[in-house]
């Protein structure tokens, strides 16, 4: 039975990354910083699917806590077979308005974090010829939005160029950028969310199982829903003046994922 190491594994994305995986028999390790979410999780994805979930209490914008989940990726018995660096969250404000030190949080953990977890977790897998990881973006990656967007693109540009030296080792590494998802993040970020139109909503268990498909198929990146996609593609062609003035009214507002 293979192993999912799983961060932010308590809500949203990552919530749900747990419950599909256990639902299709694989072992989790739960990463999160509240150890009281992190055990009930754990006992109710062993109790509804019959799986061994290990509860793994880590900060993520601390040394201590990315060192404790290095640690476990490192371990060569009971190795990680699936890392899915989901773990994140965005700051309200404008440049400026928002801390350098709450940035440089940020940057820890959509960063430093994402760099060092990986690094563990595909130096075991590589030696075993064969692992995935997922890191979480989002499609702001593609945007001008600040601080998050440029973090969010870090990892996009990170991931696919890992995944390109890794070639040929059966290793695989995606970016999964999705827009705006029903989950925690906009409430722990103190932003609102009325303005926002229900049909750029995104299901996170919808977006989990094409981010699984995608990697199966041995993309390197997965933007999980056509209307995105479409978006994208359109913000590829447009003048970046006008990206810029589309995010600053709404995007860094609200901001996806």
């Amino acid at each position: 039975m293979t192993t999912a190491l799983i961060t932010g594994s308590t809500a949203g994305i990552g919530a749900a990354f747990a419950r599909r995986l256990a639902g299709d028999g694989h072992n989790l390790v739960l990463v999160a910083r509240d150890t009281k979410r992190l055990r009930e999780q754990a006992t109710e994805l062993h109790d509804r699917h019959g799986i061994e979930a290990e509860v793994l209490t880590a900060d993520l914008s601390t040394d201590g806590g990315i060192e404790a989940v290095e640690k476990r990726l490192a371990r060569r018995r009971d190795p990680v077979d699936l890392l899915v660096n989901n773990a994140g969250f965005g700051n309200k404000g404008r440049y400026l308005e928002v801390p350098v030190a709450d940035e440089l949080t940020m940057l820890k953990v959509h960063c430093e974090a994402v760099l060092r977890l990986t690094s563990a977790a595909t130096e075991t897998m590589r030696e075993r010829g064969r692992g995935g990881v997922v890191n979480v973006a989002s499609v702001a990656a593609f945007l001008p939005r600040g601080t998050y967007g440029a973090s969010k693109a870090w990892v996009v540009q990170f991931t696919q160029g890992a995944a390109k030296d890794l070639a040929g080792s059966g290793v695989r590494l995606m970016a999964l950028c999705p827009g705006f998802v029903r989950t925690e993040f906009h409430e722990r970020a103190g932003m609102g969310t009325d303005n926002i139109p229900k049909w750029m909503w995104l299901d996170p268990d919808k977006v989990v199982a094409a981010a699984l498909a995608d990697l199966a198929r041995g993309r390197t990146l997965s933007i999980p829903d056509p209307r995105y996609k479409a978006l994208m593609g359109v913000a590829k062609l447009a003048p970046r003046p006008l990206l810029s003035g589309v995010t600053s009214r709404t995007g860094r507002k609200y901001g996806p994922q």
